[in-house]
């Protein structure tokens, strides 16, 4: 069995050195949803949300996360990011969030496309929750990645 290699020799966690890595270019896509009532797909589409722009704003929102993910989650190295796109569209009563992440770099950013999309959907979920507090944030997973020692790496839904 593998060393887990976030633990030194010790049993303590650690950020892991990745000066030895080889630099590649690297991706991957995540995705989430929120469910909601159908009055609240209707609000959202007629443009009658009293706190503005809810696409723009979990975007902008997704892609901040992204970029600060290093400060949220303790072993995550502090990355320089090429892309981040955040798209989000309706599917019957869910607001579906996916998420790509580029760089060039010594490790991935899985973790930078799981934090945009977890954040997209919390920002979601604050500027609806006046009319739905029964909305429910689900599914947040990591859908494909690329890059680095493991490759190309997709989810198998079957």
């Amino acid at each position: 069995m593998e060393k887990p290699s976030h633990l030194n020799q010790k049993g303590e966690a650690h950020m892991v050195d990745i000066s030895k890595k080889e630099e590649t270019k690297r991706k991957a896509k995540a995705e989430g949803f929120v469910t909601v009532k159908k009055s609240t797909i209707e609000t959202i589409t007629e443009g009658n949300l009293d706190k503005g722009d809810l696409f723009g704003s979990a975007r902008i929102a997704g892609i901040m996360a992204a970029k600060k993910t290093s400060d949220l989650i303790p072993l995550c190295h502090i990355l320089s990011i090429s892309s981040i796109s955040i798209d989000i569209t309706i599917i019957k009563n869910n607001i579906h969030i996916s998420c790509e992440v580029t760089n060039k770099g010594q490790t991935g950013v899985e973790m930078e496309a799981l934090t945009a999309v977890s954040v997209s959907c919390l920002t979601i979920y604050d500027m609806i929750k006046g009319i739905d507090r029964e909305a429910t944030i689900s599914q947040i997973k990591l859908t494909n990645k690329s890059g680095g020692k493991s490759g190309e790496w997709s989810r198998n839904e079957n």
